[in-house]
């Protein structure tokens, strides 16, 4: 990964407006050549302009001091030089001032603009003076030599170190342009792995969740039938040898039924774990799989769900309850079709769990198991009369997570979930689930 921008912020450790330190020695570095180059370019000037010589030397030293500031102010390094051209000093002043220039934000006119005054100014300056040579009879050269060489100085003292200052300063701004790019492709990155883990984490929780309500009905409807006919076992031992071999074949009947089924699902855990674990020992997954694996995880409890009991099981299920005592009428309406997977194990869960809740809490009760398979729904309602105190009392321990689980199955598949005391003293439960 990429440093991030907060770290390029606490990079900075020069003083005022230098970013680093060695930027600052560098500009102080060049500020004092090109004051030692003016000063000593002063003392001709001082001569030509009949000036005291300390003057021109001083004056050499603040035009070259202006240096310093051609980060912050280049603007004002370049008028200075322009300024200074006249006096034949200040050539490192004008070269690095340029350069500083055209290498900053400031628009393409600005630095056009200074540029072009000074390269003007340099013309001129070139040309006048050998023009007094040649007058002086210091240098002998044609006419045509003159111009050909002003232009040649100026060009040469300007259009290098612009053209230099504007490729670095596109070079520069390429580089930060790419930098907060880098910067903010890293924290989407960042917030990508964040999402991922928490729908991770929301598929886990979910996926317990659906292990759990799984475990609840396989296990207390079951157990709940076993210990039911255990109790009558008990009880007509004695008086009801067949009717006891009866009651003993059911509960071993019952007891390898949820043997079986916790036998299927501990098999989808140990699958699971076993690819979980695989996926562990292997080399680092790329942040998108992890995000595709989280949005997948997520949808396994609705659109894959596990292979589960089905509506057509619902007369053995009323089956296995009146044969451990109840009385029970099963009405169906409608003609049954197929349904989808999950669609048939809720509605079979809900019947399975009131069942499991009638004989926990109300046994001996009538219990009326309504099934309706309309157009666009299926309907299901398990309604039980007041405890007449005939049933036998198994002591069957309660959890109360049967109808949170039953109301968590329905609301998943975006049905109605309704359960309460009937005003006879009974309690009813009633669920309405879609079809498609």
């Amino acid at each position: 990964m990429t440093t991030t921008g907060e770290d390029h912020v606490t990079a900075r450790g020069g003083p005022w407006w230098w970013e680093r330190r060695r930027s600052a020695v560098l500009d102080v570095g060049l500020a004092v050549v090109s004051a030692l180059e003016c000063a000593v370019e002063g003392v001709p000037f001082a001569w030509e302009a009949g000036i005291p010589v300390a003057v021109g030397v001083v004056f050499g030293l603040a035009a070259g001091a202006v240096l310093l500031v051609r980060r912050r102010w280049p603007i004002a390094v370049v008028l200075v030089a322009i300024a200074v051209t006249p006096a034949a000093m200040g050539f490192l002043l004008g070269v690095v001032g340029l350069y500083s220039l055209a290498a900053s934000d400031l628009p393409r006119r600005i630095i056009g603009s200074l540029a072009g005054m000074q390269s003007v100014g340099v013309l001129i300056v070139m040309f006048v003076r050998l023009r007094q040579d040649i007058a002086r009879g210091d240098v002998e050269v044609g006419d045509w030599l003159v111009p050909f060489a002003s232009v040649t100085m100026a060009l040469g003292v300007t259009a290098p170190p612009v053209l230099l200052g504007l490729y670095v300063g596109a070079r520069r701004r390429l580089m930060e342009s790419l930098r907060e790019r880098a910067d903010s492709l890293e924290r989407e990155l960042q917030l990508l792995a964040e999402r991922a883990e928490e729908r991770a984490e929301w598929a886990r929780g979910e996926e317990r969740t659906r292990i759990a309500r799984e475990m609840h009905d396989v296990v207390a409807h079951r157990v709940s039938l076993m210990v039911v006919h255990a109790a009558a076992l008990q009880a007509v031992a004695r008086k009801d040898p067949e009717k006891a071999v009866r009651n003993a074949a059911l509960v071993g009947d019952m007891g390898r039924q949820a043997l079986t089924e916790l036998r299927e699902m501990l098999g989808v855990l140990r699958a699971g774990g076993d690819g979980a674990r695989s996926r562990a020992e292997g080399s680092s997954v790329p942040l998108a799989a992890v995000a595709a694996a989280a949005a997948a995880a997520s949808r396994v409890a609705v659109e894959e769900p596990a292979e589960g009991p089905s509506l057509a099981e619902i007369d053995e299920l009323v089956g296995q309850s009146a044969a451990a005592g109840m009385v029970v009428d099963l009405s169906v309406e409608g003609e049954y079709r197929s349904y989808a997977p999950e669609v048939e194990a809720t509605a079979y869960r809900v019947v399975q769990e009131a069942l499991t809740n009638v004989h926990k809490h109300a046994a001996g009760a009538k219990t009326y198991v309504r099934v309706a398979h309309r157009v666009s729904e299926i309907a299901m309602q398990v309604e039980n009369e007041p405890p007449s105190g005939v049933g036998s009392s198994a002591g069957l321990p309660s959890g109360g997570n049967g109808l949170v689980g039953m109301r968590e199955r329905v609301s998943a598949l975006g049905g109605v979930f309704v359960s309460g005391p009937t005003d006879a003293g009974g309690f009813r439960v009633s669920a309405v689930i879609p079809a498609s």
